[in-house]
């Protein structure tokens, strides 16, 4: 693949990659960032890519892996100063992404890739590694279980507010 090709293709698949890298990462400036280093990293070892035909996975998982590498310099940032206090009312603000960033790494993919990214099962499968039958289970567990918290946190709220059911 030349690098007008790659490019051509990048340009393709952009939005795509900046929605996926919103949803791991939170901001537009990170977004941006990843899109941008994981854009690099694909440039410098397109030659190794064996199948033009997933081109598009290939890239998705070179961004998933920078979006984790960024939130792992996060951490490490946040470590080292002072956690501002959050108010209550900036949770409440946002209990679907909250529900999402509590599941566990492996079920999170598959909500962000599927719902967000616009992948099929198959895609997901392919960009994560995975059966096709894993990602599809994997898929149904996340749902019930970020059903489970939306509907603990609906509950929660009601009761809050003195609204009985």
């Amino acid at each position: 693949m030349t690098r007008e090709e790659f490019a051509a293709r990048i340009g393709e698949i952009r939005i795509k990659l900046f929605r996926t890298a919103m949803i791991y990462l939170g901001n537009e400036h990170d977004a941006i960032e990843a899109v941008d280093e994981a854009v690099y990293s694909g440039l410098c070892a397109v030659k190794k890519l064996r199948q033009p035909e997933y081109f598009d996975t290939w890239m998705t998982r070179i961004l998933i892996n920078e979006c984790y590498k960024m939130m792992r310099r996060q951490k490490r940032e946040e470590l080292t100063e002072t956690i501002p206090e959050i108010s209550q009312e900036d949770f409440d603000r946002l209990p679907l992404k909250d529900a999402i960033g509590m599941l566990p790494e492996e079920l999170r993919d598959i909500v962000v890739l599927r719902f967000f990214g616009g992948f099929t099962v198959a895609e997901t499968a392919l960009i994560l590694k995975i059966p096709q039958g894993t990602a599809a289970t994997r898929q149904r567990k996340a749902l019930g279980l970020l059903r489970l918290a939306l509907d603990e946190e609906s509950c929660e709220k009601e009761a809050k507010n003195g609204v009985q059911r």
